[in-house]
């Protein structure tokens, strides 16, 4: 089957899961499985293979070539660590497109791997980085800035891995209408699937839509909820998280505070069953 025949096989049946699904109860109680698994999406082709890799001076070269030596062997592991490295100059200079191409390698070799796999996490968050990628391009590379491309990464890695984090990145998309009309339904329903898999952003939009009523009927109680969830596990630097939180907090009646921990008693509860 050609690439451009499965990428539109995945949109027909997301739309379609999104749209038969029931519609998303914001407490934390456990879905269904709503992360029906999809046909195959490929990534890009042509990916440059590095055959005589310069180490950097800041990480032992025995390190490195090992490394370097089980990724091109087809190691997704390695090749995960690579692309990290090189995405974030972890040890090695900074390199966008170096990272780019390891991410590529590995949806390219285990785009159809069992959700269930030992290495499915690593393959689903290699499409989630490509999505990153395609959404604002490779400045001065060959990747450039392709909305839909970015929405299908996400799409698949969302539908088939069931990745909270694409779920999360997809939902964006659908919200703010990037590469495709808003759709603030489906926005939402991707933001409930990967709130109640503990992703705090999407805890954090799901909440603060929920609470403003914003394109969503006004929910204040499970608003202050996953906001609650959210500023608990929000990183120094997501001030709009925290800030979001403390607005709702003070804008909240006592009976939605009193909602919103009973709430957060049940989804303790539950997670811990």
């Amino acid at each position: 089957m050609r690439t451009s025949e499965r990428i539109g096989i995945v949109a027909a049946l997301t739309v379609a899961i999104l749209a038969a699904g029931p519609a998303v109860a914001f407490e934390g109680t456990s879905p269904g499985n709503q992360d029906a698994a999809l046909p195959v999406v490929a990534a890009p082709s042509g990916v440059a293979v590095l055959k005589k890799p310069v180490p950097p001076a800041d990480i032992p070269q025995a390190s490195l070539t090992a490394l370097q030596y089980a990724a091109e062997g087809g190691h997704p592991v390695a090749q995960w660590k690579l692309g990290r490295m090189y995405a974030k100059g972890d040890g090695v200079a900074q390199d966008d497109l170096r990272a780019y191409d390891y991410f590529s390698k590995i949806a390219n070799a285990h785009a159809e791997d069992s959700p269930t796999a030992p290495q499915a996490a690593i393959v689903a968050n290699a499409f989630v980085a490509l999505g990153r990628y395609y959404v604002s391009g490779i400045p001065n590379s060959r990747v450039k800035a392709d909305p839909e491309r970015a929405r299908e990464m996400f799409s698949y890695a969302a539908s088939y891995f069931g990745n909270a984090e694409a779920q999360y990145n997809l939902a964006r998309m659908y919200i703010d209408g990037v590469g495709m009309p808003r759709d603030s339904k489906y926005g939402i329903r991707w933001l409930g699937l990967a709130a109640r898999k503990g992703q705090h952003q999407a805890q954090a939009l799901l909440g603060q839509m929920l609470f403003n009523g914003d394109r969503s009927q006004r929910q204040a109680a499970r608003g202050l909820m996953w906001l609650t969830l959210a500023q608990d596990s929000a990183g120094p630097d997501e001030t709009w998280i925290k800030d979001s939180y403390k607005t709702a907090l003070a804008k909240a009646s006592e009976d939605d505070r009193a909602m919103a921990l009973q709430m957060l008693e049940r989804w303790v509860q539950g997670r811990r069953d």
